[in-house]
């Protein structure tokens, strides 16, 4: 009874680190879909296919040997442009984005494209809270690090904004430009608030995980 129960406990500790681990690659865009998110695709492409399989008989049939060769060709041409057009989407998706992609965002799509980031670096983030124009970003890692992002211009809040209250220990202001000195000393000063400018941002987009940009401690 007692080895039983003691395989019982082996196997559920692999199956509780196993889904951990996939809860990580998930969170990271690192696992691949489950069966029923890609089901609905799977289904429209076998039907696209037998449609193109009856239209390619029903060629031959009326037009002879040339309709398979025509419709060859189209895929030659078709399919490479339609990887080129997805494959930038795909990267997004995945949490990186060009410097391009990141100057062209607005407040709200920047808050999404932060926390595509953060889930890349295997982040569990909640969706943006706030409104369009001072989006929030709120983040904990498995680590036991918690993080609010907010974006504006300067470190300071804003005149008619909230500032921060009680919350997640760190605090990182996000910005596309360049803090002043008199916000990196602000920043200084208290406790627990970190800065991201323009060029840690787009290394950040590029690829460069988090804790390598900004101390998290």
């Amino acid at each position: 009874m007692t080895m039983w129960r003691g395989t019982t406990g082996r196997g559920a500790s692999r199956r509780a680190r196993r889904r951990d681990t996939v809860r990580l690659l998930r969170a990271q865009g690192r696992h691949g879909p489950e069966f029923r998110e890609v089901l609905p695709a799977l289904t429209v492409l076998v039907l696209v296919l037998c449609a193109g399989v009856a239209g390619l008989a029903a060629g031959y049939r009326a037009l002879g040997v040339v309709v398979p060769f025509v419709f060859l060709a189209l895929l030659a041409v078709v399919v490479p442009l339609a990887v080129r057009a997805l494959r930038p989407a795909a990267r997004r998706r995945r949490g990186r984005y060009t410097a391009e992609e990141i100057a062209a965002l607005d407040a709200a799509g920047l808050a999404s494209a932060v926390s595509r980031m953060l889930r890349r670096d295997g982040w569990s983030v909640r969706p943006p809270s706030g409104d369009r124009v001072r989006p929030r970003v709120r983040a904990r890692h498995p680590r036991g690090h918690r993080l609010e992002v907010v974006f504006r211009p300067v470190a300071e809040p804003l005149p008619d904004e909230d500032p921060p209250g009680v919350g997640p220990p760190l605090l990182l202001i996000v910005h596309r430009g360049t803090f002043s000195a008199r916000d990196a000393r602000w920043a200084r000063h208290r406790a627990g608030t970190r800065l991201m400018d323009g060029a840690l941002l787009r290394r950040w987009a590029d690829g460069t995980p988090l804790d390598r940009l900004v101390d998290l401690r």
